[in-house]
């Protein structure tokens, strides 16, 4: 199992994570949106992704094929919260998607990176260094000025948004400290993830009404071949979306992985306006998607100069029986 130094002394890895995350990242949103447009229960989608993917890695470990350790509950107390933050998050978001264009949705969740950079001081993680700091700040202000240019005020869809982006950034700053203190690899943390959001996922869709019409309604779409090839395709990038995100946050950190959340938000605001319409283009907004897409070059520069100006890290006793 890969650990966390493992993981600092690997660039070519962490550039992989970052890019598979974004990749993966950018072809959720249009893919869930998709499928929602089709099939509106929403917890009940997560809800299918979660199971799917928990099964997954179970049989994967069963085989042979993942190195994933078994369920210990002590493990898994701690990992609870992240669970808890994430389906919130997701949740949140699913819900957003309803009801707003794709450039909307994209454009208010690219303020997690703030307040992931928030959430890290109070942590007590430390300062980020100026360069840093400013870029995210330029981040925000981009969002912010391309959100006055583009949408009209939605006020049931930001709300949903901005509660995602609160619970996005607890649970990834969680998870970046479990991987670091508790030596998981992004397989194991998924793993957890599902098991354990299983239950209060279940419990959500009783609870909320979706139960059982929204099984009804899934097997009476079944008949569907497009419909069908769609909820395929949308557990299994569930699957590699929830995979690539963890080991993104593991191999780099929460603030890098929102940073690679923003800068695949620029392509996909430009697909969703060419692909889905119905959203006005104007100068501010072309302009504040300027402004936040320099934010994340100049972050990804800093991070960069920050990574090498850094010593090798030495391997303690501890990290060296763990390999």
């Amino acid at each position: 199992m890969e650990n966390r130094s493992e993981a600092e002394a690997s660039p070519y890895k962490s550039l992989v994570a970052a890019v598979s995350y974004g990749i993966a990242s950018m072809a959720m949103v249009f893919i869930n949106k998709a499928i929602l447009m089709q099939y509106g229960h929403s917890m009940t989608l997560l809800t299918l992704q979660q199971l799917a993917t928990a099964l997954l890695i179970h049989f994967g470990r069963r085989t042979g094929y993942t190195r994933a350790r078994g369920v210990d509950m002590q493990t898994a107390k701690r990992l609870l919260p992240v669970s808890l933050f994430y389906n919130a998050n997701v949740a949140f978001a699913l819900a957003s998607l309803r009801g707003v264009n794709i450039p909307m949705y994209i454009a208010i969740k690219r303020l997690t990176p703030l307040a992931v950079l928030i959430a890290g001081i109070f942590s007590g993680k430390g300062k980020p260094t100026t360069q840093v700091t400013l870029s995210v700040l330029l981040i925000a202000a981009g969002v912010i000025i391309a959100a006055l240019g583009d949408f009209s005020f939605d006020l049931w869809g930001y709300g949903m948004a901005l509660t995602s982006v609160f619970f996005q950034t607890m649970y990834l700053v969680l998870v970046e400290r479990s991987g670091a203190e508790d030596g998981l690899s992004s397989v194991e943390i998924m793993f957890y993830n599902s098991f354990l959001s299983l239950p209060f996922l279940i419990f959500l869709i009783i609870i909320t009404g979706e139960f059982p019409n929204s099984l009804a309604l899934l097997f009476a779409k079944s008949n569907s071949l497009s419909f069908l090839v769609i909820l395929v395709i949308s557990l299994i990038m569930g699957i590699v979306l929830n995979f690539t995100m963890f080991l993104c946050t593991i191999v780099n950190s929460a603030l890098t992985t929102t940073i690679v959340g923003v800068l695949k938000g620029v392509g996909s605001t430009t697909l969703g306006f060419v692909l889905l319409g119905g959203v006005e283009v104007r100068a501010l907004n072309v302009t504040g998607l300027v402004i936040n897409t320099a934010g994340g070059l100049w972050y990804s520069y800093a991070k960069y100069q920050q990574k090498m100006s850094k010593p090798p890290k030495r391997i303690s006793d501890v990290e060296a029986r763990s390999k």
